[in-house]
């Protein structure tokens, strides 16, 4: 990863850093790509599902209805290995979520696994 690449971090609803965005490239906190976002601030996991948006704070949210999923996307090119930064900063101050939203890394991560994990990803046959 070049020195350049900007780390943001991604906080859940309880302040935590549970993700880091290089963009457009979405990391757990063990440096494993886990989805990535579109230039429209759209999420997806690497297995191409449409997993919510991501907020200004940032947080990974998404609706609890699913009636309009999106479809599946094509997911770019595996990024290289990253080194996560040692120091982040404090969250800021999270407005409450409004009514049938929910936050997809403290309520629902798995739909953000790993390439490798992950009941959505390819049967490999």
């Amino acid at each position: 990863m070049s020195s350049t690449q900007r780390f943001v971090p991604i906080y859940t609803t309880h302040g935590e850093v549970e993700a880091f965005l290089v963009y457009p490239y979405i990391h757990n906190r063990h440096g494993e790509w886990i989805g990535w976002v579109t230039r429209n601030r759209q999420v997806y996991s690497v297995h191409g599902h449409y997993v919510g948006w991501l907020s200004d704070e940032p947080r990974v949210l998404r609706k609890q209805s699913t009636a309009h999923i999106k479809p599946r996307l094509t997911p770019p090119p595996p990024p290289g290995k990253i080194d996560l930064p040692a120091i982040v900063p404090l969250s800021p101050m999270m407005p409450e979520l409004k009514i049938g939203t929910f936050d997809v890394l403290e309520d629902a991560p798995e739909l953000m696994p790993a390439l490798d994990i992950g009941e959505l990803r390819d049967d490999i046959d």
